[in-house]
């Protein structure tokens, strides 16, 4: 078990992430990049996760897409690790938070690995306005959302959505019509080379592209 730094805060932090894998994650990004950059692409910003997640008051869970990693960069005296359950990535949210709740959780967010533009005090906002709201949407640029956080199940949330699609945030929103909700900030993640070729911290990982 991993270490709650307070348990009496009742926040829970859940990291969904791919396992590392050559050819398997980053695969829109590969296309343009190649697979081993787009790999030490993804190896970045899952350290860039951890260094953003690692100082936060909550308890923090990773959520492995294929199996669970002992030796990796997510300390188990930090962080629980557990493997995602489900046949769509609805199902796999929906069965995380709702074990959260189970647990005791009151407050719960879930991320995935993938934000270089999110940081420490976004994910303290975001747990801040689910004191008074019953859900947090952080905004994608792509119309999907980088964040979500409930204060209850909404089952709704996770059914009848075309996961990866521009229409993800809008159905969302639709299924809140008579609920409390708070949006966070717009921001960029990370799944297309346009998203990271302006970005001066990405561009060691580019320099084999000849244009």
């Amino acid at each position: 078990m991993g270490l709650k730094t307070d348990p009496k805060s009742k926040r829970l932090l859940l990291i969904f992430t791919r396992n590392p894998e050559l050819g398997k994650c980053k695969t829109r990004l590969a296309a343009k990049i190649g697979d081993q950059a787009a790999l030490d692409v993804y190896v970045f910003l899952l350290e860039h996760t951890r260094k953003i997640t690692s100082p936060l008051n909550a308890t923090k869970q990773v959520y492995y897409s294929e199996e669970i990693a002992q030796d990796d960069l997510w300390s188990s005296d930090k962080y629980e690790k557990k493997q995602q359950v489900g046949e769509d990535l609805g199902l796999r949210m929906q069965n995380a938070f709702a074990e959260g709740f189970a647990e005791g959780y009151k407050h719960i967010l879930i991320i995935g690995s993938d934000m270089y533009d999110l940081n420490t005090s976004d994910l303290e906002g975001a747990f801040n306005a689910l004191e008074k709201n019953e859900v947090v949407l952080g905004p994608a640029e792509d119309g999907g959302y980088y964040l979500l956080g409930l204060s209850r199940m909404h089952d709704a949330l996770f059914q009848n959505k075309q996961w990866g699609t521009e229409t993800v945030l809008e159905d969302s929103l639709a299924d809140l019509k008579d609920t409390s909700y708070f949006l966070l900030e717009v921001k960029n993640d990370v799944d297309y080379y346009e998203d990271i070729k302006d970005i001066a911290v990405f561009k060691p990982f580019l320099t084999h592209l000849n244009e």
